[in-house]
């Protein structure tokens, strides 16, 4: 299972409303295996079903120019993608992103 959430450092609030893709590496290109948006404590639990996932290479891609539009800021990142490597497909792979208008930082979370 793949679940994110996203924290706005500068106001000290989830970001809300985020819209947010997942895709799996196959071959040299990308299939798209979920997508939604986060909901008000700026989480989305929903990417993939409950249970195991393939393991390899996964991208989640954050769409923080329409966050930073909805809140009335001007942001230097349009969107945010982190790759990461899945070798436990039967783990819980918890993707936070910290973000701010000029910077983000991300984790492996629990």
């Amino acid at each position: 299972m793949i679940t994110t959430h996203i924290l706005d450092t500068t106001l000290g609030k989830p970001a809300r409303d985020v819209p947010i893709s997942l895709e799996q590496q196959v071959g040299d290109g990308w299939k798209r295996v979920g997508e939604g948006r986060t909901d008000d404590d700026g989480r989305l639990k929903t990417l993939t079903p409950p249970g195991p996932v393939a393991p390899g290479v996964w991208r989640l891609r954050f769409e923080t120019k329409h966050y930073f539009a909805s809140t009335g800021t001007k942001g230097f990142y349009p969107y945010v993608e982190i790759v990461f490597e899945i070798v436990d497909g039967a783990a819980h792979y918890h993707v936070p992103l910290l973000l701010n208008p000029w910077g983000y930082s991300t984790y492996r979370g629990s």
